[in-house]
């Protein structure tokens, strides 16, 4: 875990600026995912996999991205950015890792700042995010079924 997530903490740290012209008020967060989908697919991960279902839930979970680490183990990558916080993006993405039959890591890509349509600062979700997501570590009473959860900002 800790290389894939070093390996993309780098490129992040490369590619700062094209993301950051890229990350402008109304934009789609696919804008970013295309731009991160070169390095997850170098580093082996699946774009946009249906995963396993579940017996009991209705669910179709498709992750931005997949990383197999072997059967039934794996890492979800989501990429976010308007309603990462706003949305509960975040925690439906934990969610997601939490219920897949086929990964045990998340890998969540959310923004440090989002701006307004003026350029002024709206909100600050990676801060947030961290802080959401890190409650469900640490503590068994609210303990998730996810190993581990990289948070990188952008």
């Amino acid at each position: 875990m800790d290389e894939l997530a070093r390996q993309l903490r780098d490129y992040l740290t490369a590619n700062a600026a094209v993301i950051s012209r890229n990350h402008v008020h109304g934009a789609r967060s696919s804008a970013i995912q295309t731009l991160l989908s070169d390095i997850l697919s170098e580093l082996g991960f699946d774009e946009e996999v249906i995963l396993t279902a579940q017996d009991g839930l209705v669910t179709r979970a498709r992750p931005d991205f997949v990383f197999g680490l072997g059967p039934g183990r794996g890492v979800l990558a989501e990429v976010e950015r308007g309603g990462t916080v706003t949305n509960n993006h975040d925690l439906k993405d934990l969610w997601k890792a939490h219920i897949a039959l086929d990964a045990q890591h998340l890998f969540l890509v959310v923004p440090i700042a989002n701006v307004r349509a003026d350029g002024s600062p709206r909100e600050k979700p990676f801060v947030r995010v961290v802080n959401r997501i890190g409650a469900f570590f640490g503590d068994a009473r609210r303990e998730v079924d996810v190993v581990s959860a990289h948070i990188f900002g952008y």
